[in-house]
């Protein structure tokens, strides 16, 4: 045997045992994060679920009379907040002030009676449940990694499901909002899988340091151990039998065919994670052709557009209610964007809303319309030929050689369970990097601009990742089937891998020592 094959071995062999732990927390975790998502949190459509209704013959100020009374000229949102129509200026993370519709008056700052009233009408709970109240200061295990301002209020509820909820004084709303079984389920999926531990996420820098040099550990490990699988394997027996060729017995053998069998897919697995970390940002988007979000807009904000805010009720959808107003300039022209909740998801579900469904590249947004200002009228779609024509306007020094309406979902473009719009407006382009932009020709939005290289990262991060090729993707349960035998095959190989790694480790020790002694 070459020094070079015994270096493998024993590198392969112990540091494959703390290697091995982590595999074992990864492919566990896994399992638990492909039913369960990843931290829990408050999305976007359990926010506009929880939202009471707006009345709109409460309202007595327009929008631009809002931004003069606030002495802003960012755009609000509008929205009931303490059973009050207000509108909201500055988004989310950022501080927000409020100035109520009905009356005008201001309100930059909550108090603690405010905020459990808040978590109050999200949760649809009594107020008097709510226990106790902290002030959190700092960022603990369900605030980490949120870019939260601090403090924030958590309230401990009394109730079945043992609810914990924070609220930001700084946003005015719910920013996490958590359960005993969701708290559980974390720590059994995303917390270890993603190393989401308070003193790692607290420490972006280490936390970056130590999943990427674990990853390439471990993906060299792998190498190493397939290099093995291929060079102990006799192929000189004569008669052939596999049952011979194979050179181990026991355990060490069903290792060895484990190896054989899922060690491509632990190796594709670990690498993408690795990849998940763009530790040499070569998956970040050049953005070649320069396309922000003015190509569809070149009108800056016009707030006196929207002096019809009262009389939009009737936009209503026939069983749900008008949740939300927000107020845009699309192709030089003022909409309102109407967000409403056809389902009024009951409290059950809410609790059980761990996460947003699984994606691959996006996030789903609830249900709304855009009405034109002026006329009042719903605005279906915008024009493809107007769409690429700005798109050209815009990039002078590349031209599109093609372009085309998609029905359906592409390998770049897509989503479980059909979430995200169509159809879409894909633009290719002819600039160095080859790049491609995704458009909604509902709203006249861009939606996505990927370009060469990130299109590859597509498929070496998600592809290999989460398995999502359409052949079987969109075709459930296929897709769960053939991730839980290659997970499971992954999960037993490692706990061979360390309990044969430790059990040689322990006779290797007792050996010398038995010598010295």
């Amino acid at each position: 045997m070459s020094t070079l094959h015994k270096i493998i071995i024993l590198t392969h062999r112990y540091v494959g045992i703390p290697i091995s732990i982590l595999c074992i927390i990864w492919f566990f975790s896994a399992f638990v994060i492909i039913y369960t998502g990843g931290m829990p949190g408050v999305s976007e459509n359990m926010r506009i679920d929880a939202a009471e209704a707006l009345d709109f013959e409460r309202i007595r100020l327009d929008p631009v009379d809002a931004a003069r009374q606030e002495g802003s000229n960012q755009t609000p949102i509008l929205r009931t907040f303490l059973g009050r129509p207000a509108y909201f200026f500055a988004g989310r993370g950022l501080p927000t002030n409020v100035v109520f519709a009905d009356n005008g008056e201001t309100l930059d700052e909550i108090s603690t009676q405010q905020a459990r009233q808040i978590a109050s009408e999200f949760l649809d709970i009594p107020a008097e449940l709510f226990s106790d109240v902290e002030i959190v200061k700092a960022i603990d295990q369900w605030t980490v990694g949120k870019n939260l301002r601090m403090p924030l209020y958590k309230f401990y509820i009394q109730d079945e499901p043992g609810t914990q909820v924070y609220v930001s004084p700084s946003t005015f709303d719910l920013a996490v909002y958590t359960t005993t079984q969701s708290r559980v389920l974390a720590w059994l999926g995303a917390i270890p899988h993603w190393f989401y531990l308070t003193s790692l996420r607290s420490n972006p820098p280490l936390w970056f340091d130590v999943v990427v040099w674990t990853s390439a550990i471990g993906c060299i490990l792998t190498i190493l151990g397939l290099i093995l699988a291929f060079t102990r394997f006799r192929k000189n027996v004569r008669p052939f039998s596999l049952q011979r060729a194979i050179p181990f017995v026991g355990m060490m053998r069903w290792h060895y065919i484990l190896g054989a069998v899922f060690g491509i897919s632990t190796l594709t697995w670990i690498f993408s994670g690795l990849l998940s970390m763009d530790p040499f940002e070569w998956g970040t988007v050049r953005n070649e052709i320069n396309i922000d979000e003015t190509v569809y807009n070149t009108r800056p904000m016009e707030l006196g557009a929207f002096s019809s805010i009262r009389q939009i009720s009737r936009m209503a959808p026939a069983e749900g209610e008008i949740k939300e107003v927000s107020f845009s300039m699309i192709q030089e022209q003022a909409y309102y964007q109407i967000t409403s909740s056809t389902v009024i998801a009951p409290l059950s579900n809410k609790r059980e809303r761990l996460s947003q469904p699984y994606f691959a590249d996006s996030q789903s947004s609830a249900d709304s319309v855009l009405v034109h200002a002026d006329s009042l009228q719903e605005k279906t779609g915008f024009d493809t030929a107007t769409l690429i024509e700005r798109l050209e306007n815009f990039t002078p020094n590349a031209d599109i050689y093609e372009s085309a309406l998609l029905n359906d979902y592409d390998d770049y473009y897509y989503s479980r369970n059909n979430q995200l719009p169509l159809p879409v407006l894909r633009v290719k382009f002819d600039d160095p990097l080859d790049s491609w932009v995704y458009i909604n020709p509902q709203r006249s939005e861009l939606l996505s601009l990927l370009d060469r290289t990130n299109r590859l990262n597509r498929w070496l991060y998600n592809g290999l990742h989460s398995l999502d090729f359409a052949f079987w993707y969109h075709k459930r349960p296929l897709w769960d089937l053939g991730l839980i035998i290659l997970l499971a095959g992954g999960l037993v190989l490692s706990i061979l891998g360390f309990y044969l790694g430790c059990r040689r480790l322990k006779q290797d020790l007792s050996s010398l020592f038995f010598k010295t002694g």
